[in-house]
């Protein structure tokens, strides 16, 4: 840790964030003043004179800055935390065990394409990600999910999610 800070949470930083932005704001009006007060007492063409459009456009310009940093700080006050992501590590089970349980199961009385997938389970330790399924095989992603649902729904496997995939277990 940097001197002793911690890990500070997006509100907090938020609060800090609109506190930065008003004071930019108020160092805007503060400077934006003195320069009327300079471009006033040296230009002699008056209200006329070109460094007030300058000044007023450089205001402007300014002030949308600040008014970004501004709902940037909002954006972060009224944002949701991020949800800590647990993962549960799977007991592993002798590769042999499970050959041992499946053998019971009859590899027979599956398909030719179930018997593919069954069988690159079976070579990954029991378990492999639905996506590595789908590069493996071949299969298009369709058919790989179908084919679990059919063996899901069979009892031979189970689909636990993991992020954006499916981590497939044998029972």
């Amino acid at each position: 840790m940097f001197f002793g800070l911690r890990k500070m949470k997006n509100k907090n930083v938020g609060f800090l964030i609109v506190g930065i932005a008003i004071v930019i704001g108020i160092i805007i009006l503060i400077f934006n003043l003195g320069l009327k007060n300079i471009v006033s007492q040296t230009c002699s063409h008056g209200s006329s004179c070109t460094m007030y459009d300058t000044i007023f456009l450089q205001t402007w310009i300014s002030f949308a800055i600040a008014l970004l940093v501004f709902i940037i700080g909002l954006f972060l006050i009224f944002s949701k935390e991020h949800e800590k992501i647990v993962i549960k590590k799977i007991k592993p089970i002798e590769v042999r065990e499970i050959k041992k349980q499946f053998k019971k199961q009859d590899l027979e009385k599956f398909d030719i394409d179930e018997r593919k997938i069954l069988q690159l389970i079976l070579d990954n330790e029991g378990s492999l990600l639905q996506s590595e399924l789908v590069n493996k095989t071949g299969f298009d992603k369709v058919k790989v999910t179908r084919l679990l649902d059919r063996l899901e729904g069979k009892g031979v496997i189970e689909r636990r999610r993991r992020g954006m995939t499916n981590v497939v277990i044998l029972k």
